[in-house]
């Protein structure tokens, strides 16, 4: 089973999010493995160049895959794909992204595939994050940045998953703001507005964003009953 983790933004915690449900699966006794096909923006970690939420991914995935299957395409400038791909005179290619998708999904019962940014993004000319959603044709996570206009913006995100024939399975509430008033008062608006389940509410995490308890996360709606 393969989801598609989304977010109504950048820098909202979709990789917080997917790590905290790749572990929470595999505690819950699965093979799961987390994927990022796509990201910019490069650390020097050991002897190498890496994507930090790539290094971040490889960290929990059982079985462990090697970094290429989780990300076939890395960029080392932080600013968006396409540009950052145009940089180094490369183009995003679809049909590798695909094929390196499917053989790192093959090695596990679940896959967690994160996109990049919000839900479409451009990833080359003629190819965004919303049609690679399309290509992988699963079931929609939406990650929520709770902050000011966070309605507004989960609302949209979810007519344009919904417009392109995909479900969205759930959606979590990740408190990204730690000054953002009336949180739980926003939180059962988007409960009403989303009208699919609350998968799990992430509290801020400022100092430590990879330890999150597998008990936020509400399983049942995404493994067999």
């Amino acid at each position: 089973m393969k989801y598609f983790v989304t977010g109504t933004d950048t820098e909202i915690g979709k990789t917080t999010v997917t790590v905290g449900l790749v572990s929470a699966v595999v505690k819950a006794g699965f093979s799961c493995v987390g994927l990022k096909p796509v990201a910019a923006g490069q650390d020097f970690v050991g002897d190498t160049w890496i994507n930090e939420d790539v290094l971040r991914l490889s960290q929990v995935c059982q079985p462990a895959i090697d970094t290429q299957l989780i990300c076939s395409h890395q960029f080392r400038t932080p600013c968006a794909p396409k540009i950052a791909a145009e940089l180094e005179g490369k183009v995003i290619d679809r049909e590798v992204v695909l094929e390196q998708l499917n053989a790192a999904m093959d090695t596990a019962q679940y896959a967690f595939i994160e996109g990049v940014g919000g839900f479409n993004i451009p990833l080359s000319a003629d190819w965004t994050t919303a049609d690679l959603a399309v290509d992988l044709n699963c079931p929609v996570i939406l990650v929520v940045g709770l902050r000011l206009g966070c309605v507004n913006h989960a609302v949209l995100t979810r007519e344009a998953i919904l417009s392109r024939g995909l479900k969205l399975a759930g959606w979590v509430a990740n408190e990204v703001d730690p000054n953002f008033g009336f949180v739980d008062e926003n939180v059962e608006s988007l409960k009403g507005c989303l009208d699919v389940p609350c998968l799990g509410r992430v509290p801020f995490m400022s100092e430590r964003p990879d330890q999150i308890g597998a008990g936020i996360f509400q399983l049942e709606y995404l493994l067999p009953r």
